[in-house]
This record gives structure tokens, sequence and C-alpha cells, in this order.
């Protein structure tokens, strides 16, 4: 298996109002995102062509939107980047950088 594009740990999933995990996963490897739950369980996953990704419009900057096969996530990744050697999420920037990336769709 290929070294993993992009790694959350420890982000907010949610759907519409509903909270699916507190401490869930995202990873795009080998051209697919997965979101996953904090046990590793598959909560859904696509490739990373089939994703949109935005940012919402009146939301802080430590979220973002994936849709995924359909069904929009909302995810709370970090403000900023943590510190080299400090463990938390990427910035919600970052990923969808990381999305549009591996899409092959650039900036």
């Amino acid at each position: 298996m290929a070294e993993p594009e992009f790694t959350a740990t420890g982000v907010r999933i949610g759907k519409r109002l509903r909270s699916l995990t507190r401490a869930g996963q995202v990873r795009i490897s080998d051209g697919r995102l997965e979101l996953l739950t904090s046990y590793g369980s598959e909560i859904d996953s696509a490739p990373v062509r089939a994703v949109r990704a935005s940012k919402p419009w009146f939301a802080q900057d430590d979220r973002a939107l994936a849709e995924v096969n359909g069904t929009r996530y909302t995810l709370t990744l970090g403000e900023h980047d943590p510190a080299p050697g400090e463990a938390g999420p990427p910035a919600a920037r970052r990923f969808i950088e990381a999305v549009r990336k591996a899409a092959g769709r650039g900036r």
C-alpha cells in the first residue's frame, strides 16, 4: 500500500445535524477518500474524483464540507496546522487542497 497523501485524526465528522464521530479519521490514499470512525470502521469512501470538498460560507475556519456518494458530511478539523511534532488535525484548508490535488484539479 502506498503512503497516504493526506491523513487527519481527531476529526469530528457529522451528517446534517447529527455527529457520527468526534474523533474520526480522514484519509486520502491511492486516489480514494475514506471517512473512518475512531475505531477504524468505514463511514463512507469514494474515489477522490467523485468527491466534492469545499469551505462552508458562514462557518469557522476549522470546518470543511465533503460530498461523498451524494451524502454531505461536515468535517471539523483544526483551525491551524499543528506545530511540528505536535498531535492534532491539520487545517481544513489543507484538506480541501489535498482533495483537489489528488483529483487532479489543482488549485
